[in-house]
């Protein structure tokens, strides 16, 4: 089985749809059809876990290390972080990359490029 995404609440959703318009079957969640716009980051990183989805977060800033304190005390599928400085189409192909090339047992990790 495929990964599926979950896109946290201030996640660019022209990547979303790019991503959907390009590969239909990618199964890509926004926050709004999660229900959870107005969550913390706990919450919807335990969300994302329930759901079996690896999160998608700009949030390059604070997320490593909130995505470090809820791994301590449990699992989770995954955090990519995408920079908002980052080409849409470049964001859009990185996520089909992923998709196409693991399945759902598999952990994805992504580094930030070097500036």
């Amino acid at each position: 089985m495929k990964v599926s995404f979950q896109a946290d609440a201030e996640f660019n959703q022209n990547i979303v749809r790019a991503v959907r318009r390009h590969v239909p079957a990618i199964d890509f969640q926004t926050a709004r059809q999660a229900g959870f716009h107005c969550l913390d980051d706990q919450a919807v990183l335990a969300h994302a876990v329930c759901e079996g989805r690896i999160l998608v977060s700009h949030d390059c800033r604070m997320m490593p290390g909130r995505f470090a304190n809820f791994i301590a005390t449990g699992t989770s599928a995954g955090v990519i972080l995408i920079s908002q400085d980052l080409p849409i189409m470049q964001a859009v192909e990185g996520l089909i990359l992923i998709w196409e090339a693991s399945e759902a047992e598999e952990s994805v990790f992504l580094a930030p490029r070097p500036r």
